[in-house]
């Protein structure tokens, strides 16, 4: 199937991080000796995707260029451009660098530990629902307070799910949803799947991703994906 469609990755790298307490940006932090970046990168080279557009930090792309996508030889990546302001604002600059994919996959760059398998599960199933996300099964339960932090509901398990990337879309979809969204700047949007619900109002499938396909945030998680790899 995928050689009738264009599938083009957006991998987002353009944050500060600033909850690491640290002055390397969390996506050039060295795990394992390569920075969190490459290995993102490197999934969506080894996957079906056609290509990769990187959306980096303003001023970081020539070390992009230099220091990852060159020294490690990923052949697929075909532009490196800067984010902006926001995250909505550097997802939209990738659209727009993407030229006219059938379908696309938007990815954290922080998100060191997703796999060959997980792309490729999500592009199968984007052809099908032209909206679908990587996500997992809470394992805790979950309250919902109200203002005063007093429990107003506690949802059931089954339906609650932690959302991870990629997050995969018709190209038409998403851009023609981010547009809109734009228009308006609304700030309540914070993910991908939330401005298709909420401006294209298209349903989104949620598929399974791993609990082991965890965002650097923090540096605790710098030591659980160290030892997530080494298991790898």
């Amino acid at each position: 199937m995928y050689q009738h469609m264009k599938y083009t990755a957006i991998v987002l790298s353009a944050g500060k991080g600033s909850r690491m307490k640290c002055d390397i940006p969390k996506q050039y932090l060295k795990l394992h000796g390569k920075p969190v970046l490459y290995y993102a990168l490197k999934a969506f080279e080894e996957s079906a995707v056609d290509e990769i557009i990187l959306v980096t930090g303003e001023g970081d792309e020539a070390f992009c260029r230099n220091e990852i996508i060159e020294k490690y030889g990923l052949k697929k990546v075909k532009a490196v451009v800067s984010g902006g302001k926001e995250r909505y604002h550097s997802v939209y600059r990738g659209l727009c660098a993407a030229g006219q994919p059938d379908y696309v996959l938007i990815h954290d760059g922080a998100r060191p530990l997703v796999t060959v398998d997980i792309i490729e599960r999500t592009m199968e199933s984007v052809a099908h629902t032209q909206a679908s996300v990587v996500g997992m099964h809470v394992k805790d339960t979950i309250k919902i307070t109200d203002d005063g932090d007093m429990v107003s509901a506690t949802p059931e398990r089954k339906n609650v799910w932690m959302v991870q990337t990629p997050q995969a879309f018709s190209f038409s979809l998403v851009k023609n949803a981010y547009e809109q969204m734009l228009e308006h700047e609304d700030t309540t949007i914070t993910d991908d799947a939330m401005v298709v619900e909420k401006i294209a109002h298209h349903k989104v499938q949620m598929i399974e991703g791993s609990y082991s396909n965890i965002k650097i945030t923090t540096p605790e998680d710098m030591k659980i994906a160290e030892i997530l790899l080494s298991e790898k």
